[in-house]
């Protein structure tokens, strides 16, 4: 896949995950089995946060050769809300999956920015001083903090991308995800404005036709992009499909992804 690696998000297998078929452990087995060297975590999926399973899930990850990358964290609270105690009361909540990260040698947390979005100005400034006091606890860390394009005005790459200006802090950056986007936002735009901050990337897709190909997004197109912008990271494996069982959809977007690099 040139200089570009494959990864795989946690939530490709949710379904499995909530029938009680797999948990995180075999969640990187999986990645093991099928030659994905990278793995991206799920906060909700830890079924203890304590030390010794962390450090056991660690080394399970070592000797199936997967990187532990980051963490995909929800409801920790709303970083922008309109109530400041709320907002910082978030920052703190976040704290903990920073440790975590740091634990099992992940370079970033992934966090939500959603709120009132009334007037979006008001709320790239509350989301500023959300961010600001989690940056300064995820450096002390050595951990990165990115924000996905992941609904409301955080899909909105313009406004995304003059938050993160906004908050000028080099351990903030962007998660670009391709399918994230409203019906009427050019989403190969889109991800375009985002790659510059990026410090990982979600390929979403949802089917594969007879050719391989996924039926509603360019890979070729978006991996072009991707690497245009100078990414040189991880790709993550983001599976949402319905008509493939999550292990078939995963290992056809894992030769999408190595046909088209």
């Amino acid at each position: 896949m040139s200089d570009l690696r494959i990864s795989l998000a946690a939530w490709s297998l949710h379904k499995a995950f909530f029938a009680k078929e797999i948990d995180q452990l075999g969640m990187v087995d999986t990645c093991g089995e099928l030659g994905i060297g990278g793995f991206e975590l799920v906060n909700t999926f830890f079924p203890s946060p304590q030390y010794a399973y962390l450090r056991h899930l660690r080394k399970r990850a070592e000797d199936q050769g997967v990187s532990l990358l980051l963490i995909m964290c929800d409801l920790e609270g709303d970083l922008a809300h309109v109530e400041r105690e709320k907002r910082l009361g978030a920052a703190r909540s976040h704290r903990k999956w920073v440790d975590i990260a740091a634990v099992l040698g992940c370079h970033a947390i992934r966090v939500n920015i959603r709120g009132d979005e009334s007037d979006p100005a008001a709320m790239r400034d509350r989301a500023a001083e959300g961010l600001r006091p989690l940056l300064e606890y995820a450096d002390g860390a050595g951990v990165d903090v990115v924000i996905e394009n992941h609904g409301g005005l955080s899909s909105d790459a313009a406004w995304l991308v003059s938050l993160i200006e906004l908050v000028n802090d080099p351990r903030l950056g962007t998660l670009p995800d391709f399918g994230n986007f409203p019906p009427e936002a050019d989403k190969y735009n889109s991800v375009a404005t985002l790659m510059p901050r990026a410090k990982a990337v979600s390929a979403k897709c949802y089917d594969f036709g007879p050719d391989g190909e996924e039926t509603r997004i360019d890979f070729a197109r978006m991996l072009s992009i991707v690497k245009d912008a100078g990414y040189r990271g991880y790709v993550g494996i983001e599976y949402e499909g319905e008509r493939l069982p999550e292990r078939e959809g995963i290992v056809a977007a894992k030769g999408l992804l190595e046909r088209v690099c």
